[in-house]
C-alpha cells in the first residue's frame, strides 16, 4: 500500500505521517508539500525509508493529479480553503481520501468518487471524527437516542498556524450557515456564543463554559441516529480562555463580519489582518495548557433494560508537562489531532471499514466500528473513558 500525505509538513499531519511510520504497514509513504524544504526536513527526521518528500501545489490540478495517481490513499492536511481543489484532485486520481476538517466542498466531487469505487472521509481528526465514535458507541447500546451533547477542549495557541487562525475565524463568522443545532427533526441555526453550558472536561483542563460549534457531527449524527428517535444534538467546543475572551471581544465589535477596511490604499479584510498580526505575535504561539479533551453525553433508553440512561464518554491522554517523551508542550495538542487522521488513513486503505461505507462521500459513523477506533488510539496512550448513569426520567 501506498499513501500520499498532502501537506505532509504542517504541525498537525507532520503527526500524522509520524505515525504512519511508526504504525502502519504502508510500504511507501509520500510527503507531498508546497514547502518542500520542510517536507525533506521532516522525511529526514522520521529516519525511515518508506518515507519520501515532493513538492505539491494543489492549485495546479492537472499536475497534482498526476503527482496522487497509483497512491492507495490521499490523507490530506491542507487548510479549509483548500479542501474542495484536493478533493477534487484526489477523487480525479482515482484515490481514496481523508482529511482533517470536513468543513469544505467534499461534496462536489461525490460522483467522480463513485465511479471510481473508492470513498472521500470529510473530518476524521478529534473532532470530528473520533466524537462520532464515541456517540456511536454509546447509541448502539440504546434502543432509543433522545439526546447527545459533544463538547471539547481544543488547548492550542491561536494562531501557531495559518490553517488554525483561519479554523478560528471561520467558526464564529456571524453569517455562518453551518452553526446549527438539531431539535425535534430541524436544523436550527444559531448566532456565535449560543447556548452557553457548562462542561465538566477530564483534568487537567476541568470546567468551562461552552458554547455551539459549527461541526460536522450535529448533520452527521443527525442521520446516523435518525432511526433511533434523536430529538437534540449540540455540538460545543472551548479554546484555552484567553483565546475565548480575544474571540468574543472581537465578535462584540464586529470583528469577526471580516468587513473589508483601507489602509495605505489598500484593502483587506480586518479579521484577515488581525489572524496575520496573531500569527507573526508571540501571544499567538503560547498558551498555558496544551493538549485536548473531549466529552460526549448521549441520553435514551437502553437497549437491554429499558431503562433510562446517560452514557458519558471522555479521553485522555499523556501529560504535556515533559513527564512523557514526545508529548511535550504543542505536541500534546498536534499528537491528539493527527493521530486518529493516520488511523483512518490505514483502516481505509487496508479495506477495515465497514460494509455501510459505499463509494462517495462517507461519514464516520457509517465507516468505522468505535471499538476499532479506541482500540488503536489506546495503542498510542489515547483512552477512552465510559461512565453510565441510570435518570429518573428523560421524557
Amino acid at each position: 500500500m501506498k499513501a500520499m500525505c498532502l501537506g505532509g509538513a504542517g504541525r498537525i499531519c507532520s503527526e500524522a505521517v509520524r505515525d504512519l511510520a511508526q504504525y502502519s504497514a504502508f510500504e511507501k509513504i509520500t510527503i507531498g508539500d508546497y514547502d518542500l524544504e520542510a517536507a525533506v526536513r521532516l522525511a529526514e527526521s522520521i529516519n525511515d525509508e518508506r518515507v519520501e518528500a515532493v513538492q505539491i501545489n494543489v492549485l495546479e490540478h492537472e499536475k497534482t493529479v498526476n503527482q496522487l495517481r497509483g497512491y492507495d490513499i490521499v490523507m490530506d492536511g491542507t487548510t479549509i480553503g483548500l479542501n474542495g481543489r484536493s478533493t477534487a484532485c484526489i477523487a480525479e486520481a482515482g484515490c481514496h481520501g481523508v482529511n482533517l476538517n470536513g468543513f469544505g466542498d467534499e461534496n462536489q466531487s461525490r460522483d467522480m468518487f463513485v465511479r471510481h469505487g473508492k470513498i472521500c472521509l470529510p473530518g476524521f481528526g478529534m473532532t470530528p471524527g473520533v466524537t462520532q465514535m464515541m456517540a456511536m458507541h454509546a447509541a448502539n447500546r440504546l434502543k432509543e437516542v433522545r439526546e447527545v451533547r459533544v463538547s471539547h477542549g481544543s488547548y492550542r495557541p491561536i494562531a501557531f498556524s495559518k490553517s488554525i487562525a483561519e479554523t478560528t475565524v471561520y467558526e464564529y463568522d456571524p453569517g455562518l450557515p453551518g452553526r446549527v443545532v438539531y431539535e425535534n427533526g430541524q436544523f436550527i441555526q444559531v448566532e456565535p456564543f449560543a447556548r452557553p453550558r457548562e462542561i465538566e472536561l477530564p483534568e487537567p483542563y476541568g470546567k468551562a463554559v461552552q458554547y455551539i460549534i459549527p461541526h460536522a457531527e450535529t448533520r452527521t449524527l443527525a442521520a446516523a441516529l435518525a432511526s433511533k428517535g434523536v430529538r437534540l444534538i449540540e455540538v460545543r467546543g472551548t479554546w484555552p480562555q484567553q483565546n475565548m475572551r480575544l474571540v468574543r471581544a472581537l465578535y462584540e465589535y464586529g470583528f469577526m463580519r471580516n468587513d473589508k477596511i483601507r489602509i495605505g490604499g489598500r484593502e483587506i479584510g480586518i479579521m484577515d489582518a488581525v489572524g496575520q498580526y496573531l500569527f507573526e505575535a508571540p501571544e499567538g504561539h503560547r498558551t498555558e495548557l496544551y493538549g485536548y479533551a473531549l466529552h460526549v453525553e448521549v441520553t435514551g433508553l437502553s437497549a437491554e433494560t429499558g431503562e433510562p440512561v446517560r452514557h458519558t464518554l471522555t479521553h485522555t491522554h499523556p501529560a504535556s508537562d515533559g513527564s512523557v517523551e514526545g508529548w511535550e508542550g504543542l505536541r500534546a495538542y498536534t499528537r491528539n489531532v493527527g493521530i486518529p487522521l493516520a488511523i483512518a488513513a490505514e483502516m481505509i486503505a487496508a479495506g477495515k471499514i465497514l460494509p455501510t461505507a459505499r463509494p462517495g462521500i462517507v461519514t464516520p459513523e457509517e465507516t468505522f466500528a468505535p471499538e476499532t477506533i479506541f482500540g488503536e488510539l489506546k495503542k498510542r496512550g489515547i483512552e477512552v473513558h465510559e461512565k453510565i448513569e441510570t435518570l429518573a426520567g428523560i421524557g
